[in-house]
C-alpha cells in the first residue's frame, strides 16, 4: 500500500476471494484465494495477461459473478456492506449509484437504440439523484470535461452516430453521472488514439482526486496504469503474483512473471523497401468521401500500397483511417478520386464488384467481440466465405477449414465445434483471421486488431500476422493508434489528420526527426514506464488543467 493511504478508510476489503467457472460439466477454480484492500481515494491497477482474472475480480467488486461462474468463498466488504451475503435488490441499489462500472468495449455496452444522454441520465433518474434537466445539464458538462466534441450536442445522438473513441468517452462520463465512490475500469482507453487516451487519461485521474473517488483500473497496457494507479496488483491464473506502490513496481518489480510483462513487445520484423517501378497492389487516388448529407470527411487522401508489404495507417479518432478502408473495400463510394487494383480501377461500389474482386480484399476487425456471431460454430464462420468464394462443400469444406485452423495454430479438433464465446480474446481475433484467409485474398485490411488485446496475446497475434504475410504474400493495410505495433510490423506509414494525408513514408523516415507537427504530436503522446510522465507532458504543453488538454 502507498503510504498515502496509510490512515484512509478502507472502502473495499476482500479476503480469500475464490470463484469458480462451469466447465465441461464440473466447477473449476478461476481466482484462487485473492486478497485486495483499496482505500478511498486510492486507485489500484490489476494487470496480468489474458485470462487473469483481472475483470472476473472487477466483476466480484460489485458483487456480481457473470454467467457461468459463481463465488464459491471469500469476503468482499464494500463500505461495511458484506456483499457475498446481501440481498440482489442491496446489491442493485449499489451498483450505479455507489459503484460504477466502464467497459471496454462501449459499442457493446450501448444500448443502439436509445440517444447516448437517455443512458447516461438513466442511473440518476433512477436513484433520484437529480431530475431530467438537471443530469442532461450534468452530463453536458462531463462530455466538455471528456472532450467530446459538441458537448450540448453530443448526448443526442445514437450510439452508432459517434466514433469508437467518442462512445468510449460518453461511457466513462455515464460511470461518473452519480458521483461512484468506487469506479471499476475495464480497460476503458483501449480504443482511444494515443492524444485522446491523455485527455481521458487526464480527465479520470482529475475527477477521482476531485471527488476522493476509489477505482480499480483493469488494464494490459503497463504505461497506462503508470499514470493512473497507486498501487499495482499483478495476477496470473487467478493469482496474485506481487503488489507494490506503482513507482517500487516499476523500478523493481520482484518475481519473473512481472519481469516478463516488463519485457514484452520486443517482436521487430526487418523494414521491407517499396520495389522500385512495381505497379502497386491497392493504389488509393485522390479520393474525396462523405456520408449522406454530412460534411467531407476525406478530402484529396492519396497512397499505394505494394505486393506483400504492411502500410500502418495512424492518426486520432475521426482523423478518416477507417473511413478510407470503407472507401476501399466499396463499403462507401467515394465523391471523387478511386482506388485502382493491380492498375485497374475498381468500380465504387461493393455492389458493382466481381465476385473475384470482392475476395481479393478482406477485413480483420477491432472487437472480436461484436464482430463474430455468438450462436455460430468456429467451422461455419470459417467455412461460409470458403464456400461463397470457392464453392466449397462437404469433405473439402472441412479440410479447407481444418487447414485454416492450422494456419492460425489453433487445433482443429478442439476448436472446429466449438462457439465464440468459449474462446479467449486472443483466439477469437486468430478466428477472425482465418475467416478473412478464407476468401484468399491478396490484401486485408486489419482494423485495430491488436488494441483489445493483452500485450503478450498481441504480439502473438502480430508475429502470426507476419508469418502469414511472408508465407502467403499478403499485403496489409494496418489501421491503428498504437506506435509500437507500428514500430513492430510496419514497412510504410501514413498519417491522417482531419481526413487529409498530413505525412508518409517509409517507417525508419517516419520515426526519425523532423517530423510534421501532428506526427510529432502523435509521437510524443506514447505513454511511458514513468509515473510522472502524464503530469511532466501536460506541463511541457501548458495545460494548467484537465480541460484545456486537447486544444494543446
Amino acid at each position: 500500500m502507498s503510504d498515502k493511504f496509510k490512515n484512509a478508510p478502507v472502502l473495499l476489503k476482500i479476503k480469500d476471494l475464490r470463484i469458480e467457472g462451469y466447465s465441461e460439466e464440473t466447477w473449476v477454480p478461476i481466482i484462487k484465494g485473492v486478497d485486495l484492500t483499496l482505500h478511498r481515494g486510492e486507485v489500484m491497477g490489476l494487470i496480468g495477461e489474458s485470462g487473469a482474472g483481472k475483470s472476473t475480480i472487477g466483476a466480484a467488486a460489485m458483487g456480481f459473478a457473470r454467467d457461468g461462474t459463481r463465488i464459491s468463498s471469500g469476503s468482499i466488504e464494500f463500505d461495511g456492506m458484506e456483499l457475498t451475503t446481501a440481498s440482489e435488490g442491496e446489491k442493485r441499489a449499489l451498483r450505479g449509484a455507489r459503484i460504477a462500472y466502464v467497459a471496454q468495449s462501449a459499442a457493446a455496452s450501448f444500448n443502439p437504440a436509445h440517444k447516448i444522454i437517455d443512458q447516461h441520465t438513466e442511473a440518476p433518474l433512477h436513484y433520484r439523484i437529480q431530475k431530467r434537466l438537471a443530469a442532461q445539464e450534468d452530463a453536458m458538462e462531463l462530455y466538455e470535461r471528456l472532450r467530446l466534441p459538441n458537448p450540448k450536442e453530443i448526448g443526442f445522438r445514437y450510439p452508432h452516430q459517434v466514433s469508437g473513441g467518442q462512445l468510449q468517452r460518453a461511457m466513462t462520463a455515464m460511470a461518473m453521472a452519480c458521483r461512484p465512490d468506487l469506479i471499476i475500469f475495464d480497460e476503458p482507453t483501449t480504443a482511444l488514439d494515443v492524444t485522446t487516451q491523455i485527455e481521458v487519461l487526464a480527465a479520470i485521474r482529475d475527477i477521482v482526486d476531485q471527488f476522493n473517488t476509489a477505482a480499480i483500473y483493469i488494464t494490459h497496457d503497463l504505461a497506462v496504469v503508470a499514470q493512473m494507479a497507486d498501487t499495482i496488483k499483478v495476477l496470473l491464473k487467478g493469482e496474485e503474483v506481487e503488489q507494490a506502490p506503482t513507482a517500487e513496481m516499476l523500478d523493481n518489480p520482484q518475481e519473473e512473471y512481472t519481469k516478463s510483462l516488463w519485457a514484452v513487445r520486443s517482436f521487430q520484423r526487418p523494414q521491407k523497401a517499396r520495389p522500385q517501378g512495381a505497379t502497386p497492389l491497392v493504389s488509393v487516388q485522390h479520393v474525396d468521401a462523405s456520408y449522406t448529407g454530412g460534411d467531407k470527411v476525406l478530402d484529396d487522401v492519396s497512397f499505394d500500397i505494394h505486393e506483400g508489404m504492411t502500410v500502418a495507417v495512424v492518426g486520432e479518432s475521426g482523423s478518416g483511417k477507417s473511413t478510407t478502408a470503407r472507401v476501399i473495400t466499396g463499403l462507401l463510394p467515394p465523391t471523387q478520386g478511386g482506388v485502382m487494383f493491380k492498375g485497374e480501377a475498381l468500380p465504387p461500389s461493393y455492389k458493382d464488384r466481381t465476385k473475384d474482386q470482392l475476395r481479393q480484399a478482406q477485413m480483420i476487425y477491432q472487437m472480436a467481440d461484436t464482430a463474430l456471431n455468438p450462436k455460430v460454430r468456429i467451422s461455419e464462420i470459417i467455412g461460409r466465405p470458403a464456400q461463397f468464394y470457392s464453392g466449397l462443400s462437404g469433405t473439402k469444406l472441412k479440410a479447407r477449414v481444418d487447414e485454416l485452423l492450422d494456419l492460425i495454430e489453433l487445433e482443429p479438433s478442439k476448436y472446429y465445434n466449438r462457439y465464440p464465446p468459449e474462446l479467449s480474446g486472443g483466439q477469437k481475433q486468430r478466428i477472425g483471421i482465418a475467416r478473412a484467409l478464407a476468401a484468399e485474398p491478396s490484401f486485408i485490411i486489419c482494423d485495430e486488431v491488436t488494441s483489445a488485446l493483452d500485450q503478450l496475446v498481441a504480439e502473438g497475434i502480430l508475429k502470426l500476422l507476419d508469418r502469414l504475410q511472408r508465407e502467403l504474400n499478403l499485403a496489409y493495410m494496418f489501421i491503428t493508434h498504437d506506435l509500437a505495433t507500428v514500430r513492430s510490423i510496419a514497412d510504410e506509414v501514413v498519417v491522417m489528420q482531419h481526413g487529409r494525408v498530413v505525412e508518409a513514408g517509409p517507417k525508419d523516415v517516419m520515426f526519425t526527426p523532423p517530423h510534421h507537427p501532428y506526427t510529432d504530436l502523435l509521437l510524443s503522446s506514447v505513454p511511458e514506464m514513468d509515473p510522472n510522465w502524464l503530469t511532466t507532458l501536460l506541463e511541457e504543453r501548458g495545460v494548467d488543467n484537465v480541460g484545456e488538454a486537447a486544444d494543446v
